[in-house]
């Protein structure tokens, strides 16, 4: 007997919605068709050029892949761990966890108006982790034994161990029709897939296009799931136009001129001073910060440990130690950013504290591999703020920690005893970058350190990161309620061995991918906590990362003369795929 609910999968089994539910409780299920949602792009390239989202090479459009393919589940906004039918009518896992079955609806299709079939769901999964596909689909689907197609409308997942994520992995995976790429009857090679319309089987398809300027997403009226309860009330607009822009400045001067409906804003100084004028006086446009439960992730500058200067964790926390945050907020943040601590900020596996016995009895084995400061208090970022801190304070410990990792200050900079100058490069893709970096560089040339900042166009910023070829750059790494087999694509060894993997820091430790196999293969909560915890405080104790800061809110501008929305927003929904997903038109 399977051991979950058929109508759906939840990762501890507390599905929110039963069997047969009308509707999402944070959509219209009445929301009117029509109209159109004008965005502004969310990506920092200025144009596209394929239409494939799924392979290495090249930028695809804005939300392309969540336009236009569905999936075996869909999640739900309201909650964190949660999948339900889409594609599949069904889903049934095995006692043992060592497989999950799928049986796909009969009126499913694609926009070709052909079946989604258990073969498509097949072809899909074994391109995503073929050669031409990017390899963090391989490293996510790593512990998937392999797939069978049990009949045309059935498909098997079948699972190398035991993993209550894994149901919930697969069931995310895009489908596509095996029939897109094909030439003459012969399938190209899928990184010869490439402006090729995709066969998807979403709420949308693409429509007009201006490469250099916008992409319209055109809604298919006879969207075969329109009525199911995982998509009743969304895919309201009849299109949805993003728009490209060449810098923030224009972006933001275009919404004031009313040339699109939605922006969301990562500008401190935009937010606080800038988003005003005669639109927002006359009540069309709205500014609002809506409150979420979503992780905090752990946008961070990434310290690439491949570099010679950069393997001491000494010298990595040393660097740290030099970046004054608290004084940036005052200064540059009008006092509106929290600072990142961990990899887990704002969810139940965030370490606080000593470590718990159990946290303890996963790091023990590994005394003596990893920083002992582990087994004591959960590192916090330097401050620069209360009793006793201060950045001369923090340049003092830096200094001796840097004499200590075999770096002194002599003839006119910091040198190793080899007589090499520590210099080091920020590799970024906006020039704008460097007003938050400089006063990092100003604090880290008072300990000798040389930190060049490096502006490069956006296509050899992505080759160099792809190559790891850069000593420094910032990352806004995600985050997650429900860790897992993600977490390899970001901190495994053997991401850090394959190129355009995520694992952009270097961290290749046999501790490290100990305590992710323990976070894939917990069972219960009880067992989930202690292992990403302690994953947690390796990882921030070896100061792989210099964490940033986030957001605690979707900070957004909306046309409230064209746009209507169900409030409140859902808990741990994103802001443009809120709106994208569940907002309709006034003017239909």
């Amino acid at each position: 007997m399977p051991a979950w609910a058929a109508h759906g999968y939840a990762l501890w089994d507390d599905l929110k919605y039963p069997p047969g539910f009308r509707a999402f409780d944070y959509v219209n299920p009445d929301a009117p068709k029509g109209g159109e949602l004008r965005l502004v792009s969310n990506l920092r390239y200025s144009t596209f050029d394929k239409y494939n989202p799924f392979t290495i090479k090249g930028s695809p459009p804005a939300y392309l892949a969540g336009m236009l393919f569905d999936t075996l589940l869909a999640g739900s906004m309201d909650e964190t761990a949660s999948g339900y039918g889409l594609l599949a009518e069904d889903v049934s896992v095995a006692p043992d966890r060592l497989s999950a079955t799928f049986r796909l609806r009969r009126e499913a299709r694609f926009h070709d108006g052909s079946p989604v079939e258990a073969a498509d769901v097949k072809h899909s999964y074994d391109t995503l982790i073929g050669p031409y596909a990017s390899p963090g689909y391989k490293t996510l689907l790593e512990e998937v034994e392999g797939i069978d197609v049990v009949d045309a409308r059935t498909v098997r997942f079948r699972f190398k161990k035991p993993n209550r994520e894994l149901p919930l992995v697969v069931g995310a995976l895009p489908v596509f029709s095996r029939r897109w790429g094909m030439e003459n009857g012969k399938a190209k090679p899928f990184d010869q897939v490439v402006m090729d319309i995709p066969i998807g089987s979403g709420p949308y398809k693409i429509g007009p296009v201006r490469f250099g300027k916008d992409i319209t997403y055109v809604r298919d009226p006879n969207y075969w799931a329109r009525d199911l309860g995982v998509k009743r009330g969304s895919g309201n607009f009849d299109r949805i136009t993003i728009k490209i822009y060449k810098d923030n400045t224009a972006r933001l001067e275009a919404l004031k001129a009313g040339e699109f409906d939605m922006m969301t804003f990562y500008s401190a100084g935009d937010w606080a001073r800038r988003v005003n004028g005669k639109r927002f006086d006359t009540g069309e446009l709205i500014k609002y910060a809506f409150q979420h439960k979503q992780p905090s992730g752990f946008q961070s500058y990434v310290l690439n440990t491949r570099r010679e200067r950069l393997k001491d964790p000494k010298v990595r926390e040393a660097l740290g130690l030099a970046f004054d945050y608290d004084w940036m907020n005052r200064q540059m943040f009008y006092g509106g950013y929290p600072r990142v601590k961990d990899l887990f900020g704002n969810t139940d596996c965030a370490a606080e504290g000593s470590p718990s016995p159990e946290e303890r009895a996963l790091l023990e084995p590994w005394r003596g591999r990893i920083p002992d400061t582990v087994f004591g208090p959960m590192v916090e970022p330097p401050s620069t703020e209360g009793p006793g801190q201060s950045l001369r304070n923090n340049l003092r410990r830096a200094q001796q920690l840097l004499k200590e990792a075999g770096w002194e200050y002599r003839d006119g900079a910091l040198r190793n005893a080899k007589g090499e100058a520590m210099e080091l490069e920020y590799l970024d893709s906006k020039e704008g970058g460097v007003r938050t970096v400089s006063p990092w560089v100003r604090n880290l040339e008072k300990l000798g350190v040389t930190l060049k900042f490096a502006s490069v166009d956006f296509a050899l910023y992505q080759q160099r990161l792809d190559k790891f070829e850069f000593d420094i750059t910032t990352i806004n790494f995600p985050g997650t309620h429900n860790p897992g087999q993600q977490l390899a694509e970001i901190f495994g060894s053997k991401a850090a061995k394959t190129e355009s993997s995520g694992n952009y820091m270097g961290v290749s430790s046999p501790a490290v991918d100990a305590l992710l196999a323990d976070v894939v293969r917990a069972d219960t909560k009880a067992e989930l906590l202690p292992a990403c915890r302690a994953l947690d405080r390796v990882i921030m104790h070896s100061h792989y990362l210099i964490p940033q800061w986030t957001l605690m809110s979707h900070r957004m501008v909306y046309n409230d003369w064209r746009l209507a929305f169900k409030a409140p927003m859902p808990p741990y929904a994103g802001g443009e795929d809120w709106v994208m997903s569940t907002w309709w038109s006034k003017k239909p």
